[in-house]
């Protein structure tokens, strides 16, 4: 076995094969940029390197400074993750050269694999099922436009590199074609330095199921069940499943075979993951094999009792699969959800900020958690923004969504909009529930999942303006114990008034609703309150322990977690997060409506190109301006019916999120 081995990735993978490796006294090198300094996965690494800035071209991309720190550390091998430069072929044969261990397949695999169309004309020779498409080399609009027209709409566009969405669209009408070409053929570029597209039929209601595949250097494979990613938005994962759901030995079979043959037909060695398309009918075809670990591997872990990455690193040093495939069995059922700082109202659109406040569900046998951030890091521009994956397993599928839903209850996240709530409402989901979705799911539910709606606030009104009260107190009283006139009442903090009751007034702000609050201490109890608002009456009392709150409403017994920051307040109870804050005076606004004269940049990114002219006429809603950020595109469109008077920034230059991107002046 090796005794030093270095990661080159960043986050919750690099931490996850850091516990493994830890496991199995193997050291570890972590690498790192500017904006990782401080990041979790270096400070569990046993050591770490500094191989550049912040963007992951100045650094995880960087093949020499990798190698370099490889090099330095005595490093023996190289775990890629997944990302970066896991299904690199030229990082592979410079480990080779470098006589360093490349923890993945071989080269010739990565790069049979690296080419969707490449890879989808060795899968034909092998027999495995493919979607009927265009996967040739010449790369003519018209070629392509003609293998859409002839296949019928709907199509889907989808760049030979890479993965994780970008560089595909789908395409609904023959309308539609050349702009979809040029929006994914860009992205494709920019994401991957390859705009080379391949054209597929477009299945309408296919459900995502992938095989977990393991290979060894001595000729065995074997296949480690399957997983249900069909929960997705923007063609990526938010839910994974495993086993799938209605799945029947004999198509298990099936497909776990063909997947198998796929690796073989390539001479895999290590961990694979194998994608097919699932229809309706039960007929299955291959989209593409990932010659890697996959984000969504520990659903596999959890029911099969198997650690992937140990398997990795023996299957490296040129071990024999531990186990053959009829000594393979599914205990339970796992599912893992991406948490990501994102905002599902807003089309899902990145976020970035400070992790405020951090509070997950304890891990145990049922719960895992993967994540490389802790309270207090920073969600950055620079990478993806994948947060954690919080893994659940069970006996059997129902009891392991009960528990899915009360682990997202309990995981409370301070500073960056998530989609939490998104992800709880999903698995709520009468037809999710029920095992009735396809890939479409997401768009199809979308007026349910996506609940603009303010709850009627119930309790947490008492709840709220209690944390309020309790922590003025325990202001007051640290200010009297330092206080040389600690007896004064200025220092007192029951809200003493001559002849009057102690009362405290709030005007809190829920969303858009401002509700006036006035909370009396009882006479019997000056440490009990009664708050009212309007016609609502509520006697509370409690305690305020740093930020949980344990507090009796009417008798009834509960606590909340109380994050603050910047004058707002999040509170988390058993039931949901509310956010709220202190209605501060309204001071008005002299500068009308942004909306109506400027546009500005949702976030950090990059300007990749303007859709029109300076000076051009438009109508509400028409597309102005795309930008790229954390690995996405995001197009910019006209609020309203008037016209460009000028672009702020050119294609490629970088701007800060808030920056006025456009002049725009609005039609009479």
């Amino acid at each position: 076995m090796f005794t030093k081995i270095l990661i080159a990735n960043r986050g919750e993978i690099a931490c996850r094969v850091i516990k493994t490796a830890r496991r199995m006294g193997v050291r570890t090198v972590a690498v790192y940029s500017d904006a990782d300094r401080n990041a979790l996965h270096v400070s569990m690494a046993d050591e770490a390197i500094h191989i550049g800035g912040s963007a992951a071209r100045d650094s995880y991309l960087d093949i020499d400074k990798v190698i370099a720190a490889a090099i330095k550390t005595g490093a023996q091998a190289i775990h890629p993750g997944y990302g970066f430069l896991s299904e690199n072929a030229a990082f592979c044969r410079r480990c080779a050269a470098e006589n360093i261990v490349f923890i993945g397949p071989p080269t010739p695999a990565i790069e049979a694999m690296g080419s969707k169309s490449a890879a989808k004309q060795i899968m034909e020779k092998a027999g495995v099922p493919l979607v009927p498409g265009y996967h040739g080399d010449d790369q003519d609009p018209e070629i392509i436009r003609k293998a859409a027209n002839d296949m019928g709409y709907p199509v889907l566009l989808k760049a030979t590199a890479g993965g994780g969405g970008k560089g595909m669209r789908q395409v609904w009408s023959a309308e539609e074609f050349d702009t979809a070409l040029d929006a994914a053929k860009r992205e494709a570029m920019n994401g991957f330095g390859d705009d080379t597209m391949l054209v597929e039929k477009y299945l309408t209601q296919p459900r995502h199921i992938e095989i977990q595949v393991f290979c060894d250097s001595h000729g065995n494979a074997v296949y480690l069940f399957e997983r249900d990613c069909s929960i997705q938005r923007r063609h990526q994962k938010v839910i994974e499943e495993a086993p799938a759901p209605g799945m029947s030995e004999t198509l298990r079979a099936e497909m776990g075979n063909a997947a198998v043959c796929a690796a073989q037909a390539i001479d895999y060695v290590g961990a694979g993951t194998v994608e097919f398309l699932l229809d309706a009918d039960g007929s299955f075809y291959f989209m593409e094999m990932n010659t890697r670990l996959q984000v969504e591997h520990p659903v596999t872990e959890m029911i099969t009792g198997l650690d992937l990455v140990e398997w990795q690193l023996r299957v490296a040093v040129g071990d024999f699969l531990p186990l053959k495939q009829n000594e393979l069995t599914i205990n339970g059922h796992a599912i893992e959800v991406r948490i990501y700082a994102e905002d599902p109202n807003n089309e899902f659109l990145p976020q970035t900020g400070s992790l405020h406040f951090l509070e997950t569900p304890a891990e145990s046998a049922h719960i895992r958690i993967d994540t490389g951030v802790i309270e207090g890091d920073e969600v950055s521009v620079f990478y993806d923004p994948m947060i954690a994956k919080l893994i659940v397993w069970d006996t059997d599928r129902q009891h392991a969504l009960r528990r899915l839903g009360g682990a997202l209850k309990e995981y409370r996240l301070n500073g960056v909009t998530t989609n939490i709530d998104f992800l709880y409402t999903l698995c709520q989901h009468p037809a999710f529930a029920q095992a009735e979705f396809d890939t479409g799911f997401i768009g199809k539910h979308e007026d349910q999942l996506l609940n603009r709606d303010i709850p009627q606030l119930g309790d947490n009104l008492a709840l709220a303006a209690l944390y309020l009260i309790l922590k003025q107190k325990q202001l007051i009283a640290a200010r009297a114990y330092g206080s040389s006139d600690a007896g004064s009442p200025w220092n007192n903090p029951h809200s003493w008034r001559l002849n009057q009751p102690a009362q405290h007034h709030f005007e809190l702000q829920f969303g858009d609703d401002v509700v006036s609050v006035c909370a009396t201490a009882l006479d019997t109890d000056p440490t009990s309150f009664n708050i009212k608002h309007g016609e609502q009456e509520y006697t509370v009392s409690g305690e305020l322990n740093e930020r949980v709150l344990q507090a009796d409403v009417d008798g009834h017994r509960q606590s909340a977690s109380i994050a603050e920051h910047d004058g707002s307040f999040s509170m988390y109870t058993a039931e949901r997060a509310v956010q709220f804050n202190i209605k501060r005076p309204d001071l008005g606004d002299s500068s009308g409506d942004a909306s109506e004269n400027q546009l500005i940049a949702p976030m950090n990114g990059t300007i990749v190109s303007h859709l029109l002219a300076a000076g051009s006429t438009v109508s509400k809603g028409d597309a102005l301006l795309i930008m790229e950020a954390m690995k996405m595109e995001h197009t910019i469109r006209a609020p309203a019916d008037g016209i460009v008077k000028a672009f702020y920034y050119q294609a490629g230059e970088l701007v800060s999120g808030g920056a006025e991107l456009i002049e725009f002046e609005k039609a009479e």
